[in-house]
């Protein structure tokens, strides 16, 4: 039985809980892990000075806004797995040029993503072309000092 307030439990979204960003990567399997590791470097190419930090027990990333996250299929929200790999968003995806449709929308309004299952599927120099982009539109989140 689900926990509920009715049951007099607290319904969790999610079963795990990680208090650092080594602690998230240590409980990723291999494939997730190899995958992961790879976006996280892409990101801290193009962005050495970006800020991480765990939110819904995976890596975020803002300068003047959120920006990035990176999901592993395997860090579950709710009960049950909803796709495979490993997913990159763009928090502020709807602000990116994407003519190519190389996005998923789905029926978001705001967020947009790409999976990836294997690192064959990352194409390095059209992500960072994105993350640059981001960075670009970041740029107009920023506070004056």
């Amino acid at each position: 039985m689900a926990l509920t307030k009715a049951t007099g439990g607290i319904y969790k979204m999610q079963d795990v809980r990680f208090n650092s960003v080594d602690e998230f990567l240590d409980y990723l399997p291999a494939d997730e892990l190899k995958i992961t590791e790879r976006l996280r470097k892409i990101i801290f190419d193009c962005v050495p000075y970006i800020k991480e930090k765990l939110s819904y027990n995976v890596p975020f990333n803002k300068i003047n806004k959120g920006m990035f996250f990176i999901w592993p299929a395997s860090v579950l929200w709710g009960k049950a797995k909803t796709y495979t790999g490993v997913r990159f968003g763009f928090q502020q995806g709807y602000l990116l040029t994407d003519d190519t449709n190389y996005l998923d929308k789905s029926n978001r309004k705001q967020v947009y993503y790409r999976d990836f299952n294997q690192l064959k599927e990352i194409d390095t120099d059209l992500l960072k072309s994105y993350i640059y982009e981001a960075v670009a539109v970041d740029e107009q989140f920023k506070k004056n000092k």
